[in-house]
């Protein structure tokens, strides 16, 4: 830990120097004040670029699957969530019922169900709100 503060405190010092050398350096006409201002931006596009990497963490975060959570709260059964994929890839109440081996009617309920739960008045919202819930992976 301590080595980390020394590191930081170096690393601080150096860029208050290199902004007073800077600033002296414009003041006694040694370099152009626009050239300053472009080391200085570049200074603190360096240093942004090093904290990013530092402490943002590296690439998007991990799919871990399903909301399982949300599912469990919701109390979604496995066959509405196969309903809501369907409906996530725009099958049609024919198409679901024919691929998962059911009438249109039980289609149309799990539809229902799902929208009740979700507390959507539309297929579509029913969609978009399992994707934002995250139960749509």
């Amino acid at each position: 830990m301590l080595r980390t503060a020394f590191l930081y405190g170096l690393i601080l010092a150096v860029a208050g120097f290199v902004v007073v050398w800077i600033e002296a350096s414009t003041s006694f006409g040694l370099i152009a004040p626009q050239f300053g201002l472009i080391a200085l931006a570049a200074g603190f596009l360096a240093l942004g670029i090093w904290a990013g990497r530092r402490f943002l963490p590296a690439g998007p975060p991990a799919d871990d699957g399903p909301n399982l959570a949300a599912i469990s709260t919701l109390g979604l059964s496995p066959r509405e969530i196969e309903v809501l994929s369907a409906l996530a890839i725009g099958q049609s109440n024919k198409e679901i019922a024919r691929q998962l081996d059911i009438s249109p009617n039980t289609v149309k309920a799990h539809v229902g169900s799902l929208c009740r739960k979700l507390e959507v008045s539309r297929r579509g919202e029913a969609v978009s709100a399992a994707r934002k819930l995250r139960i749509l992976v």
